[in-house]
């Protein structure tokens, strides 16, 4: 979301929830033993910032999307990692890329972290995939949980857009046009998460236990394999398929389109909007994921790719040895 959509009371809101998860999850990393996953905390972090750069076209609709991620970072880290990796990624695309606003910050960490991971991960994923074992369901639950976080994150963001009122958009519309391209949408990442579990659960399964990463001598080179995949994914990803991203607006932007002639701008820009597009003017080295005064936009959106995904890399595996150090002392 951008800050166009928030206000300041709704999005200081967000802020506080988020903030309050977020130590939260780190209170709990702070008690676990599992520093194995810390490096692989930061290699999923990269490859879901740079799968985040993809937007693939709806067919038959004019708009495009791109996956959230939060439900795949909740099923190989478990859902406190999952979400401090969000909150990173969250942070970089705004701080290094201008890629949306920092007073929507707390909302879209709540709609593309808390909710996959505290709410659809638990609630659904985790309770279909112990069912299920290796069968159909096993494929399933990936699936039906990446529906439900993306309609509910879709529902909250009408929920937030509405309670600001910066701009008057009604309710029912609006919540008509987002929940079925964001269906489109979750089917598309269901698919892709489920694929991605099935390649990992066959290769090394310990990966999917979320809360425990037991690694001995025999699984622990075919562990650095699976890691290495998901390295090169990520370079591939942000570096080479970045380039064939759809164009056509995101499911909020094209939403938002739809209706724009009922739309009413009651202009209520703040200091608090002023300040937090100040701050991304300032900081942004990258923004739009393009180099400044660069005139090969492939050259631009490549070097942004694998940027992105080492800062990303670089900070998720900071925080994740940064508050589990104490544990380390003992």
């Amino acid at each position: 979301m951008a800050d166009a959509l928030i206000s300041p009371s709704v999005g200081g809101a967000f802020w506080v929830v988020s903030c309050i998860t977020a130590a939260r999850a780190v209170q709990v990393i702070k008690k676990d033993e599992d520093h194995q996953r810390n490096i692989f905390m930061g290699v999923l972090a990269a490859f879901v910032f740079a799968a985040q750069m993809i937007n693939f076209s709806i067919p038959g609709t004019g708009s495009s999307g791109h996956i959230g991620g939060g439900l795949l970072l909740a099923v190989f880290l478990g859902r406190n990692r999952a979400f401090l990796s969000i909150a990173v990624i969250l942070f970089v695309q705004a701080l290094v890329f201008a890629d949306g606003g920092l007073l929507a910050l707390g909302c879209n960490l709540f709609n593309l972290g808390f909710l996959p991971c505290y709410v659809a991960y638990p609630l659904i994923y985790k309770k279909l995939a112990s069912r299920a074992g290796k069968g159909r369901m096993a494929f399933a639950a990936p699936i039906a949980a990446a529906i439900a976080a993306l309609e509910t994150g879709a529902l909250f963001v009408v929920i937030q857009t509405v309670l600001s009122g910066v701009t008057m958009v009604p309710f029912v519309p609006f919540a008509a046009l987002m929940l079925p391209i964001h269906l489109a949408i979750a089917v598309v990442e269901g698919f892709m998460t489920a694929l991605i579990v099935s390649y990992v659960r066959k290769n090394e399964p310990s990966l999917l236990r979320a809360e425990v990463l037991a690694v001995n001598g025999n699984a622990h080179n075919k562990i650095k394999k699976t890691v290495a995949v998901f390295v090169v994914a990520t370079l591939f990803t942000g570096g080479l398929l970045s380039w064939y991203a759809s164009s056509h607006p995101d499911g909020l932007e094209w939403s938002l389109a739809r209706i724009s002639e009922n739309l009413e701008d009651t202009s209520r820009r703040s200091i608090f909007h002023a300040l937090s597009e100040r701050v991304q003017e300032r900081i942004a080295f990258l923004p739009d994921y393009s180099l400044k005064n660069e005139g090969n936009e492939r050259i631009g959106i490549s070097a942004s790719g694998v940027a992105g995904s080492f800062i990303t890399l670089c900070f998720a595996v900071g925080v994740s040895f940064l508050f589990g150090r104490r544990n380390l002392r003992k």
